[in-house]
């Protein structure tokens, strides 16, 4: 169960990577704008169904991965996007990466295998009381209002874009703890008991509110603020959710050493990727169209 769930992981995040890398190749290709007449528009690039095709596709492998193993293994996972998301796009908007971006890449790669290998992430349950749930819960969203709060417009761009995004960052682990445990229900009990399950409609209005405020985050500052926190601030977040909500357990003790020395390579290499991504997408500024965003 424990491979499927990593397998499914690393398929979602390959999959979201195609979705958003599509979706942009078909933006660049219609003018400036927004509103119904933009997606009326890009509704009719092929680039832009096979983007969105991807992202859907990404959500049904994140709920596989979710329900077949540990969320402190599947959420670490979807780091691999970023990578992915380059990897695809280069070809895609006819570019060539530069090596230090393979560096980089390798980077994030190796850190996520230290890693995972050393805190061997377990557990096999979905359902956690509302006990566990309710300070949960209101430690996000209460985190979630005061990063909107306190990135009032008129504050730095970069810190606006950071903390906006250490929002996003929260609000997907959120998600993707509420999708665990929907998912989980689905699983055991059926389509009825899914769709009458609070953790359903929880997870469908924070995967929205993630989504806001990462556009928020994109449009406040440089890409090099923003994904970092967006990256690295989701995998924490999930981490501490999957041991608080369903008692999930890693190694610690003398594991920390390699656990802290990977993560480091994760922070470095993500840092690099996210200098790399507006070149490689052909866009300079504030990088609207050079973040990646997962479902959850």
């Amino acid at each position: 169960m424990i491979v499927l769930a990593a397998v499914f992981a690393v398929t979602g995040a390959a999959s979201n990577a195609m979705g958003t890398a599509f979706q942009r190749k078909a933006a660049s290709t219609v003018a400036q704008g927004g509103g119904l007449r933009l997606l009326v528009e890009l509704a009719h690039r092929p680039a832009w169904v096979i983007g969105v095709g991807g992202v859907a596709g990404a959500a049904m492998f994140q709920a596989l991965a979710l329900v077949n193993g540990p969320m402190a293994l599947v959420q670490p996972l979807f780091v691999l996007e970023l990578p992915f998301a380059l990897m695809i796009a280069a070809p895609l908007m006819h570019r060539r990466m530069p090596t230090s971006v393979w560096w980089s890449i390798a980077g994030v790669v190796t850190g996520l295998a230290l890693v995972l290998a050393a805190a061997a992430p377990s557990g096999a349950r979905d359902q956690a009381s509302m006990v566990r749930w309710v300070p949960v819960l209101a430690c996000c969203l209460g985190a979630m209002a005061v990063a909107v709060v306190v990135a009032r417009p008129g504050r730095p761009p970069l810190f606006r874009a950071a903390v906006l995004a250490t929002a996003s960052a929260i609000g997907n682990a959120l998600t993707a703890a509420m999708l665990k445990s929907a998912t989980g229900v689905f699983a055991g009990q059926g389509l009825v008991a899914f769709l009458t399950a609070w953790q359903t409609y929880g997870f469908a209005l924070t995967g929205v509110a993630a989504v806001l405020l990462l556009e928020n985050a994109l449009q406040a500052g440089w890409l090099a603020a923003s994904q970092p926190a967006l990256t690295i601030g989701d995998a924490t977040v999930s981490l501490v959710l999957a041991v608080a909500l369903f008692e999930e357990k890693i190694r610690m003790g003398w594991w920390l050493l390699p656990e802290v020395v990977g993560v480091g390579f994760i922070v470095w290499g993500v840092v690099m990727l996210s200098r790399a991504v507006p070149a490689v997408h052909g866009a300079t500024g504030h990088g609207g169209m050079a973040a990646d965003h997962h479902p959850g």
